[in-house]
C-alpha cells in the first residue's frame, strides 16, 4: 500500500466509516470551549461524586432505606 493521500473526498459519505474518516475531530477539539475544560472539571467534581457516595451508601442510610422500603410494602399489601 502507498502512502499517499486518496483521491477527492466523497460529496456525501454514504457509509459510517466514510463519515468518521471525513469528520473534521481536530477542527472541533482547538476551536470549542468544552474541549478544553472537561477534565478540568471532571477532576474538580471526583472529591464531591465520591462525598455524595460514601454519605449515600453508609451503613445508617441503608438501613433506613431498608426500613422506608419495608414500610412502603407493607402499606401495600394491607
Amino acid at each position: 500500500m502507498s502512502d499517499a493521500p486518496v483521491g477527492r473526498p466523497m460529496k456525501f459519505p454514504y457509509t459510517f466509516s466514510a463519515k468518521i474518516a471525513q469528520f473534521p475531530i481536530k477542527h472541533y477539539i482547538n476551536n470549542q470551549w468544552i474541549w478544553k475544560y472537561y477534565f478540568i472539571s471532571v477532576v474538580a467534581c471526583l472529591p464531591i461524586f465520591y462525598k455524595i457516595h460514601k454519605l449515600a451508601n453508609s451503613p445508617a442510610n441503608v438501613r433506613n432505606w431498608a426500613e422506608s422500603k419495608r414500610k412502603e410494602e407493607a402499606e401495600h399489601h394491607h
